[in-house]
C-alpha cells in the first residue's frame, strides 16, 4: 500500500515527533519515519491512528482514495509570489465532535461580518492552554460570552470583550469553553 503520510505531514507544517507525541498512545519519531518510507507495514490500526494525530480522515492518506486537498500554486512572501520549490498541498481540516462554530453577523474587533470561527471544546482542566486566545464562553439561559482569555485561576475566567473600550468580565468557571483554532473568510 503506497501512502502519503509524509506529504499530508509536512502541509500540516509538522515534524515525525509532533506527529508521534499527538498519536494515541504516543510512539516514536522513527517508528513515524518507518511508515512513512514503507521500510514498516502500515496496518489499518496504524493508519487509523496517524490520520486522528494529523487531524485528516485514514483515507486522506492512502494513494489513490478519496483524498480532499488543494494544490498549492503559489507560496507569498515579503517579495512576492512565488512558485513552490517542489509540489505541496494543504489538506483540509477534518471536523470532529470537539469542534463548534461562531458566526459573525457584524463586524467586531478582528473579525468580520460573514467570518466563520471555528473553536475546539475544552473541559475545565485544559483551560489553561485558552489563556491569551479568543474563547466562546457559555452563560446561563442559552447566552455565550465572546473574547479574549485573560486570566484563570481555581474559581473564574476573567474575559476581555473584544469591542474597544470593553470592560472584562468574570466569570464563574463554566463547564467547557470553545477555544478559537481556524478562521475561515471568504474574500
Amino acid at each position: 500500500m503506497i501512502t502519503r503520510i509524509r506529504e499530508v505531514r509536512r502541509a500540516r507544517g509538522l515534524t515525525l515527533g509532533d506527529v508521534a507525541r499527538r498519536c494515541e498512545p504516543a510512539t516514536t519519531p522513527q517508528t513515524i519515519g518507518r511508515l512513512e518510507t514503507g521500510t514498516r507495514t502500515v496496518s489499518v490500526g496504524w493508519l487509523n491512528r496517524i490520520a486522528k494525530a494529523l487531524g485528516v480522515e485514514a483515507q486522506d492518506l492512502v494513494e489513490g482514495g478519496e483524498a480532499a486537498e488543494l494544490k498549492v500554486a503559489a507560496i507569498l512572501g515579503s517579495g512576492g509570489a512565488m512558485a513552490p520549490r517542489k509540489t505541496a498541498i494543504v489538506v483540509p481540516p477534518r471536523v470532529d465532535d470537539k469542534q463548534i462554530a461562531v458566526l459573525v453577523a457584524g463586524s467586531v474587533g478582528d473579525y468580520r461580518s460573514g467570518d466563520e470561527i471555528w473553536c475546539e471544546t475544552l473541559a475545565a482542566e485544559d483551560y489553561a492552554r485558552a489563556v491569551n486566545r479568543d474563547v466562546l464562553v457559555p452563560r446561563p439561559a442559552d447566552r455565550f460570552m465572546f473574547g479574549r482569555l485573560i486570566n484563570r485561576d481555581d474559581k473564574k475566567l476573567q474575559i476581555l470583550p473584544l469591542e474597544a473600550g470593553g470592560r472584562q468580565q468574570v466569570v464563574a468557571n463554566p463547564p467547557w469553553l470553545g477555544v478559537a483554532v481556524k478562521l475561515v473568510r471568504a474574500l
